[in-house]
Protein backbone atom coordinates (compact mmCIF):
# COMPACT_ATOMS: atom_id res chain seq x y z
CA UNK A 1 0.00 0.00 0.00
CA UNK A 2 0.86 3.07 -0.93
CA UNK A 3 1.29 6.10 2.00
CA UNK A 4 -0.62 9.06 0.87
CA UNK A 5 -0.21 12.14 2.76
CA UNK A 6 -3.92 11.95 4.28
CA UNK A 7 -3.31 8.20 5.32
CA UNK A 8 -0.01 9.54 7.26
CA UNK A 9 -2.11 12.11 8.76
CA UNK A 10 -5.00 10.15 9.82
CA UNK A 11 -2.40 7.64 11.52
CA UNK A 12 -0.23 10.54 13.24
CA UNK A 13 -3.59 11.44 14.71
CA UNK A 14 -4.63 7.86 15.94
CA UNK A 15 -7.67 7.83 14.23
CA UNK A 16 -8.70 4.32 13.32
CA UNK A 17 -9.77 3.43 9.69
CA UNK A 18 -9.42 1.04 7.01
CA UNK A 19 -7.89 1.44 3.55
CA UNK A 20 -9.20 0.29 -0.14
CA UNK A 21 -7.84 0.03 -3.25
CA UNK A 22 -9.29 -0.86 -6.16
CA UNK A 23 -8.71 -1.03 -9.99
CA UNK A 24 -9.10 2.15 -11.31
CA UNK A 25 -10.03 2.84 -15.02
CA UNK A 26 -9.59 6.35 -16.39
CA UNK A 27 -12.18 6.67 -18.58
CA UNK A 28 -14.12 6.41 -15.01
CA UNK A 29 -13.26 8.71 -12.45
CA UNK A 30 -16.24 8.88 -11.21
CA UNK A 31 -17.69 8.27 -7.63
CA UNK A 32 -20.05 5.50 -8.58
CA UNK A 33 -17.57 3.53 -10.29
CA UNK A 34 -15.19 3.80 -6.91
CA UNK A 35 -18.28 2.80 -5.08
CA UNK A 36 -19.26 -0.52 -7.24
CA UNK A 37 -15.44 -1.07 -6.60
CA UNK A 38 -15.49 -1.23 -2.97
CA UNK A 39 -18.27 -2.78 -2.79
CA UNK A 40 -20.04 -0.05 -0.85
CA UNK A 41 -23.60 1.62 -1.09
CA UNK A 42 -23.14 4.46 -2.78
CA UNK A 43 -24.65 6.86 0.07
CA UNK A 44 -21.74 5.75 2.09
CA UNK A 45 -19.04 6.82 -0.06
CA UNK A 46 -18.53 9.98 -0.41
CA UNK A 47 -16.49 12.94 -3.24
CA UNK A 48 -14.44 15.74 -2.43
CA UNK A 49 -15.65 18.80 -4.17
CA UNK A 50 -13.36 22.08 -3.79
CA UNK A 51 -14.40 25.33 -4.49
CA UNK A 52 -14.41 28.82 -4.54
CA UNK A 53 -16.21 31.70 -2.54
CA UNK A 54 -16.86 35.02 -3.58
CA UNK A 55 -16.00 35.96 -0.43
CA UNK A 56 -14.43 33.22 1.83
CA UNK A 57 -12.02 31.89 -0.80
CA UNK A 58 -11.83 28.15 -1.27
CA UNK A 59 -13.31 25.88 1.11
CA UNK A 60 -14.51 22.01 0.98
CA UNK A 61 -17.27 19.71 0.58
CA UNK A 62 -17.84 16.10 0.87
CA UNK A 63 -20.85 14.88 -0.67
CA UNK A 64 -22.51 11.33 -0.87
CA UNK A 65 -20.87 10.14 -4.53
CA UNK A 66 -24.51 9.51 -6.69
CA UNK A 67 -25.66 13.35 -5.20
CA UNK A 68 -25.34 16.87 -6.55
CA UNK A 69 -24.05 19.24 -4.68
CA UNK A 70 -26.33 22.28 -3.92
CA UNK A 71 -24.33 25.44 -4.89
CA UNK A 72 -26.58 27.96 -3.35
CA UNK A 73 -26.61 26.26 0.05
CA UNK A 74 -22.94 25.45 0.07
CA UNK A 75 -22.64 29.45 -0.65
CA UNK A 76 -25.08 30.12 2.47
CA UNK A 77 -23.52 27.53 5.04
CA UNK A 78 -19.61 29.17 3.85
CA UNK A 79 -20.56 32.59 4.30
CA UNK A 80 -20.74 33.67 0.55
CA UNK A 81 -22.93 35.22 -1.98
CA UNK A 82 -22.16 33.04 -4.25
CA UNK A 83 -19.52 29.70 -5.33
CA UNK A 84 -18.24 28.00 -7.82
CA UNK A 85 -16.65 24.46 -8.13
CA UNK A 86 -12.52 24.61 -8.86
CA UNK A 87 -11.57 24.44 -12.15
CA UNK A 88 -10.14 20.85 -12.85
CA UNK A 89 -6.76 22.35 -14.12
CA UNK A 90 -6.63 23.93 -10.81
CA UNK A 91 -7.28 21.24 -8.53
CA UNK A 92 -3.43 20.07 -7.78
CA UNK A 93 -1.52 23.70 -7.61
CA UNK A 94 -4.48 24.49 -4.72
CA UNK A 95 -4.92 21.48 -3.10
CA UNK A 96 -1.75 18.69 -4.23
CA UNK A 97 -4.83 16.45 -4.75
CA UNK A 98 -5.77 15.17 -8.54
CA UNK A 99 -9.24 14.62 -9.90
CA UNK A 100 -10.61 11.62 -8.98
CA UNK A 101 -7.90 11.40 -5.98
CA UNK A 102 -8.72 14.48 -3.76
CA UNK A 103 -8.97 13.78 -0.05
CA UNK A 104 -10.37 16.35 2.70
CA UNK A 105 -7.56 15.22 4.84
CA UNK A 106 -4.37 16.30 3.82
CA UNK A 107 -4.68 19.12 1.45
CA UNK A 108 -1.74 21.89 1.07
CA UNK A 109 -3.86 24.45 2.84
CA UNK A 110 -6.36 23.65 5.89
CA UNK A 111 -9.68 24.96 3.96
CA UNK A 112 -13.18 25.43 5.67
CA UNK A 113 -15.29 22.35 4.89
CA UNK A 114 -18.96 20.86 4.91
CA UNK A 115 -19.57 17.37 4.84
CA UNK A 116 -23.25 16.13 3.96
CA UNK A 117 -24.96 15.57 6.86
CA UNK A 118 -26.01 12.25 5.86
CA UNK A 119 -22.83 11.27 6.28
CA UNK A 120 -23.56 10.28 10.26
CA UNK A 121 -26.10 8.14 9.41
CA UNK A 122 -23.18 5.26 8.87
CA UNK A 123 -20.72 4.08 11.10
CA UNK A 124 -18.17 4.71 8.32
CA UNK A 125 -18.02 6.22 5.24
CA UNK A 126 -15.51 6.33 2.35
CA UNK A 127 -13.67 9.45 1.14
CA UNK A 128 -10.27 9.38 -1.12
CA UNK A 129 -7.00 8.54 0.52
CA UNK A 130 -5.16 11.26 -1.37
CA UNK A 131 -4.68 8.94 -4.77
CA UNK A 132 -7.22 7.49 -7.40
CA UNK A 133 -7.72 3.79 -6.93
CA UNK A 134 -7.40 4.54 -2.96
CA UNK A 135 -10.15 5.07 -0.18
CA UNK A 136 -9.92 5.57 3.47
CA UNK A 137 -13.12 4.59 5.24
CA UNK A 138 -13.72 5.59 8.98
CA UNK A 139 -16.14 6.78 11.19
CA UNK A 140 -17.69 10.16 9.75
CA UNK A 141 -17.75 12.11 13.03
CA UNK A 142 -13.69 11.10 13.85
CA UNK A 143 -13.34 12.43 9.80
CA UNK A 144 -14.99 16.06 10.69
CA UNK A 145 -13.48 16.39 13.88
CA UNK A 146 -9.62 15.59 12.51
CA UNK A 147 -10.90 18.11 9.43
CA UNK A 148 -12.94 20.33 11.62
CA UNK A 149 -15.96 19.90 9.05
CA UNK A 150 -19.33 20.81 10.30
CA UNK A 151 -22.46 18.49 8.70
CA UNK A 152 -24.54 20.18 6.95
CA UNK A 153 -27.80 19.57 4.19
CA UNK A 154 -25.80 20.46 1.44
CA UNK A 155 -27.30 18.24 -1.47
CA UNK A 156 -29.78 19.10 -4.20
Amino acid sequence: MNKTNAVRLLEAAGISFKTAEYAVDESDLSGIHAAEMLGLPAEQVFKTLVLKGDKSGYFVCCVPVAEELDLKKAARISGNKKCEMLHVKDLLGVTGYVRGGCSPVGMKKKFPTYIDETAVLFDEIAVSAGARGMQVILNPEALGEFAEAKFFAITV
